[in-house]
């Protein structure tokens, strides 16, 4: 506090004014309303039921959904509400499953007493008593239209149009509204350009606020990436000739550590503004209504939360601000509004007013419809009250559901005042903890003074070091672990500087060229020399100590994140790849670089097995992640201990050599890590079948990887291909978040990547939804199409020329199809594209099953979920898949049928990070014997598994114990059928096998520990044959059915199957098989019997013509057990259908596991609003 006011006198003042308030509200009748939600809310599972309630009946479309989400609610008994509410929930929950038409109404108007005057009405014949009502009561009203998302600018118009008409009322003098509201979904690197576009769509707003006199036009604030952007465009369109004259408001959070200074600014401003003749401003300050989002975003991207740390500390800012503004030389220019229903800081805010005063230029503000009864106690005192008033079409009420969210989460938590606002007059223990909440913070906000003051969130691109860049990696030890790196912070003003840098580099830029000039190779006995130099670097540098190459690569992702400016620059050169795509690539490659780091100290320790690195892998990676992909194929290779060659792409060769002088500058040998540039002709063909070349890892078309084992069939290719991915919607949905998350995923880098949404699935009544079809054409019409030195540019161009199938895709329609949006091609270089949209896609269609990379998105519509799933599945792919639904049966439903490696709840199906959601697909989206990158078993598929010694398997909880009836009894099997040194070593396998189970392969994993999302990693079975020659040993096959049969639990689903329970509440059809070449003891045959494994009796030859004949599925599996892999990938032509494990049989259950199952990786989003949500306990749970 300032030395002029004696402080300790306004905090007694304050107290008594407080206790006045309190004492005095008790005098005023309670808001129905108000106690009603209060009650409610007060029950623990209130907000969630009240959450389920909005989400479940007030916000489908389709009566039928929302009648039968009522009926689930009504079940539930709610006894937290009154008798004479829960009863029409309940016959309203029985009835509305066969009445809905008449139940769903009722229902909603039972939730809008619920709601009072939290959101009102905007229909004139509703609004005009509403605001009379609301006046009556002695309060001025600051209006503020919600409505649809707003994902498009016809969209953005039409609020803007609404707010104006709003505004032209005569019984309305006061609206606010945000910035995104007219400016929609944006790049937020393109900065000036989201200023200019607001400003440009505001401004005839304030031009008839200027002109008609008495209208007052206040800019509410959002979340903290919005902060400078408000600011901005409210000083720009306030400092016009025009508005000169206008007052005007804006809102500063004192939940930010940066909101002093804000004021401070606008002060300086608005004191030069009003030397000019200029009309003072109004800062309304709030405490900050988004502080769950902003937890959300902080959690999500990895960044420093941008708010204080604690309701006091946001309490005491909230005085020190007020404090500061509250001198009547800075009243003159800035009006203060104090926005709040602690009565203490009210209290406080008004005894310093008078003190200094400046009562005329301060007004208190209040919720519409919240805290009534004290209220009024306040009115009564300090004149008319400002209360802001929300307010909505009826038909779109759903979309307040997050300002309800807010205020209902405000209401019901403990560390919020409104969660003793009804005992505050009457309970001194209530009114004794909040007078001590208020004290302690204003002890804060003395003892700290303004030595806080300023943004917690300080990344600096263009000041960080290396030692900025390890800090986070390491721990106060000094040893390396691993978090993943954020991504850059657009909402920094240094960061943007960094960005405009960047774009100004990149038309000109020559960056790699030198680099990959010196690598080209153009003739046969030079690239085999390299071949062969390089085979021979990787057995000495396999043979380093995992630890010494952990370190390296540790390195190299330190040089990665230093260069992050040089390898955005080369991608937006080379490709057109735009800034916000480009960064998250770096932060990727980052991540690969210190997850494999750390995951190589792992191959040390496996129990039962040792690895051995292949001595040479060549990794060709694709074009369209030309700085991810690279790095990671290449840092997995040597993490793993094994030398490589890097071919990049031909439209990507720059960003290759960069990734390659990141890493030789972090201290890769070259010998280790080669370079090379050479033709898609023969001699590409001969690096790609070079006998020292041991893996080729792949990220590409399926049909290139068909090509490369047209060349070799026993190729041991590790291959990322294909993806032809879809977003269900179902009338469950929020639909609002459902259409931005499937425009994101479709056309993000002009929908060139492997995970993007090539097509969006309607179920039911959503495939008719006026507002969905409006949403959707909209936020695609009004994407921004450009190159990567238009920072603002939210599609860029494609990679090359369109031919083929994607010029297809761009230009011709199927029967029955029809252009929503057309693609048009924008520029002479055939590279710049609009998007676009068909509808009319029929399940089976060409467009439904091939995959076209660009920038398509195709609608389909289908009746039901179980439709929906089929249509997902029915492609040769598995790569990404995506829903969105709040109803927790069909996620559940979907969860357990969907045939996909990465599957999104709720959220995009772009974007996968590292031990996050690791990735990789199913059927053909995946070639070989490989697991997910940026998953806990890449590595393994770099090199081969021999026998070791194994100790014996313990846990402290016993989870290494056999307790799985058909482990026991294969076990009890073996000491019947093999000697006893033999049974011996069964033991200790099946062992292994069930402490891989209990810790690995039937948990759930989320290491990651995201609060925001459930990133989950679980093993689902498939089905696999295990195959024994004529040599095999009767311990070898029954070591192998141990690995087989761990997962999961078998029952018998009917006389004639059985089926496997799994991790997560999923379950499948058993599909274990035995083929051997010799007959096997009968004991076994009818343990197999048991457990639905089926057996056959063939010899090789006829082994493989069974599966030429019967016809390879998309995910066939073969375990070899004495019986040459080779011969048989020969036999069956390389087909990329089939993934053939053939090593040495291990004790390691970590390992044999691995080809019985598929990894899926599971996103979902797990809060609402910022919120938690009941899907938490809902969803995968066993």
């Amino acid at each position: 506090m300032t030395a002029s006011t004696d402080f300790h006198t306004i905090v007694d003042r304050a107290l008594e004014t407080a206790r006045r308030w309190a004492s005095a509200s008790t005098d005023y009748p309670i808001d129905p309303a108000a106690k009603l939600l209060a009650g409610v809310l007060d029950d623990e599972d209130g907000l969630d039921y009240t959450v389920s309630f909005v989400d479940g009946v007030i916000r489908p479309e389709d009566q039928d959904v929302a009648a039968r989400h009522l009926g689930e609610l009504g079940d539930k008994n709610p006894k937290f509400l009154p008798w004479y509410l829960r009863t029409p929930a309940l016959i309203g929950g029985k009835a509305g499953r066969i009445l809905p038409g008449l139940a769903v109404p009722a229902a909603r108007k039972v939730f809008a007493r619920l709601v009072g005057d939290l959101v009102v009405d905007v229909t004139d014949e509703k609004l005009g008593p509403a605001i009379e009502r609301l006046r009556a009561q002695g309060a001025r009203l600051n209006m503020n239209l919600l409505g649809e998302a707003v994902l498009g600018e016809k969209e953005a118009r039409k609020r803007l149009d609404d707010t104006r008409r709003l505004l032209e009322r005569p019984d309305v003098d006061y609206v606010s509204l945000k910035v995104s509201a007219v400016t929609g979904p944006h790049n937020p690197w393109g900065y000036e350009q989201v200023v200019d576009h607001a400003v440009s769509q505001l401004l005839p707003l304030y031009q008839y606020a200027a002109k008609a006199g008495g209208k007052f036009i206040n800019l509410d604030m959002e979340e903290y990436r919005d902060l400078h952007i408000t600011i901005d465009v409210f000083k720009k369109i306030l400092d016009r000739e025009e508005c000169l004259g206008l007052r005007a408001g804006i809102v500063l959070q004192a939940y930010l550590p940066d909101t002093l200074s804000a004021m401070q600014d606008l002060q300086e401003w608005a004191a030069a503004r009003r030397a000019r003749g200029g009309a003072p401003i109004k800062v309304r300050v709030v405490k900050g209504a988004n502080l769950a989002m902003e937890r959300v975003d902080s959690q999500v991207r990895g960044w420093s939360l941008t708010t204080w740390e604690s309701k006091q500390a946001t309490d005491a800012n909230y005085i020190r601000i007020l404090d500061w503004a509250m001198h009547p030389e800075r009243t003159a220019n800035v009006q203060i509004g104090v926005a709040g229903h602690n009565l203490f800081t009210v209290a406080a805010a008004w005894e310093l007013a008078k003190e200094r005063a400046v009562t005329s230029e301060v007004e208190i503000e209040m919720l519409s419809g919240m805290a009534t009864q004290q209220a009024a106690a306040v009115r009564e005192e300090v004149g008319n009250l400002l209360l802001y008033v929300p307010v909505v079409h009826p038909e779109e009420y759903d979309v307040a559901i997050a300002y309800l969210v807010r205020r209902l989460e405000e209401n019901s938590a403990d560390e919020n005042f409104m969660a003793s606002i009804f005992e505050i007059g009457t309970n001194p223990a209530a009114f004794e903890k909040e007078r001590s909440r208020f004290l302690a913070a204003v002890e804060q906000m003395n003892a700290e003074g303004d030595s806080r003051v300023g943004p917690t969130r300080t990344q600096n691109r263009l000041s960080e070091t290396p030692e900025d860049l390890a800090a986070s990696l390491k721990e106060s030890e000094g040893a390396w672990t691993f978090t993943n790196t954020p991504d850059s912070d657009p909402a920094l003003p240094a960061n943007l500087s960094w960005a405009r840098e960047i774009a100004q580099r990149i038309p000109s830029s020559t960056l790699g060229v030198d680099t990959i000039t010196a690598a080209f190779i153009d003739d046969a006995a030079v690239l085999d020399s390299l071949v062969k130099a390089s085979a021979e670097a990787g057995a000495a540098w396999g043979a380093k100590p995992a630890a010494e190459r952990s370190e390296i690569l540790h390195r190299a992702g330190v040089e990665l994140a230093r260069r992050r400016a040089d390898l955005i620059e080369v991608a937006g050169s080379e490709l057109g790849k735009s800034l916000e795509q480009a960064d998250v690539e770096v932060s990727e490659a980052c991540d690969f670089a210190h997850y494999y780091a750390q995951s190589a100290l792992d191959l040390d320790t496996l129990n039962g097995a040792h690895f051995h690195p292949v001595s040479l892998t060549l990794v060709t990676p694709p074009w369209n992640f030309p700085l991810a992909i690279p790095a990671g194929g290449v840092l997995a290779a040597l993490a793993a201990g094994s030398a490589v060659i890097l071919k990049p792409a031909p439209q990507a060769k720059r960003c290759g050599a960069l990734v390659a002088e990141c890493l030789w500058a972090a201290g890769v040998p070259k010998e280790v890590l080669a370079l090379v540039d050479i033709g898609e002709n023969e001699l590409g063909k001969t690096l790609l079948t070079h006998e020292a070349v041991e893996r080729v890892v792949l990220t590409g078309g399926a049909e290139t990887a068909e090509l490369f084992r047209s060349w070799d069939p026993k190729m041991r290719i590790m291959a990322e291909t294909s993806g032809k991915n879809a977003i269900v919607i179902t009338p469950s949905a929020d639909l609002d978040l459902a259409v931005k998350d499937v425009v994101n995923s479709a056309f993000g880098h002009a929908g060139q990547k492997c995970s993007a949404a090539s097509y969006v699935i309607l179920v039911g009544s959503v495939g008719f939804s006026k507002r969905v079809h409006d949403q959707l054409l909209d936020a695609v019409r009004s994407l921004k199409v450009a190159w990567a030195d238009d920072l603002s540019a939210q599609m860029g161009p494609l990679a090359a020329e369109p031919t083929g199938k994607l010029l297809r895709g761009l230009t011709t329609l199927e029967p029955g199809q029809k252009w929503e949006i057309t693609p048009r091609r924008l520029d002479e270089t055939n590279r710049l594209w609009s998007p676009g949209v068909r509808s009319g896609v029929e399940p089976g269609s060409e467009y439904h099953l091939v995959e076209y990379f660009g920038p398509i998105l195709g609608i389909m519509r289908v009746n039901t979920l179980e439709e929906a799933i089929d249509a997902q599945n029915a492609t040769d792919y598995g790569l990404t898949a995506g829903l969105h639904s709040l109803d927790p049966d069909e996620i559940n439903l979907w969860l357990n049928g969907i045939q996909a490696g990465n599957v999104y709840v709720n959220r995009g199906i772009t974007g996968a990070i590292v031990q996050r959601q690791p990735f990789g697909g199913w059927k053909r989206s995946v070639v070989g014997e490989g697991a997910k990158a940026g998953g806990p078993n890449y590595l393994f598929g770099f090199g081969d598994f021999t026998p070791a010694p194994a100790a014996a398997p313990a846990s402290a909880q016993g989870s290494g114990t056999v307790r799985k009836p058909q482990l026991t009894e294969l076990a009890a099997l073996g000491h019947r059928l093999l000697d006893e040194e033999a049974a011996a070593r069964l033991d200790q396998a099946i062992a292994s096998d069930s402490l891989a189970a209990a810790t690995e392969f039937d948990v759930l994993h989320d290491p990651s520990q995201v609060r925001a999302e459930r990133n989950i990693l679980r093993y689902v079975p498939l089905p696999v044959t295990i195959r024994a020659g004529a040599t095999a040993k009767l311990e070898d096959i029954l070591r192998v059915l141990s690995a087989g049969l761990a997962l999961g639990q078998i029952r018998a689903k009917d006389p004639l199957g059985f089926e496997r329970l799994f991790s997560g509440g999923g379950h499948m059809p058993m599909s274990l098989h035995l083929s051997t070449a010799r007959p096997i003891p009968s004991e076994l045959d009818s343990f197999l019997d048991r457990y639905g494994v089926e057996h056959s009796i063939e010899d090789s030859a006829s082994f493989a013509s069974n599966l030429q004949r019967e016809g390879l599925g998309l995910d066939e599996r073969i375990r070899l057990i004495a019986e040459d892999g080779d011969a048989l990938r020969t036999a069956l032509k390389g087909s990329i259908d089939i993934a053939i494990w053939d090593g040495p049989i291990t004790g390691a259950g970590r390992i044999e596991i691995l080809p019985f199952v598929h990894e899926q990786a599971i996103s979902i989003t797990n809060h609402r609003f910022g919120n938690r949500t009941p899907l938490s306990a809902q969803v995968l749970v066993d």
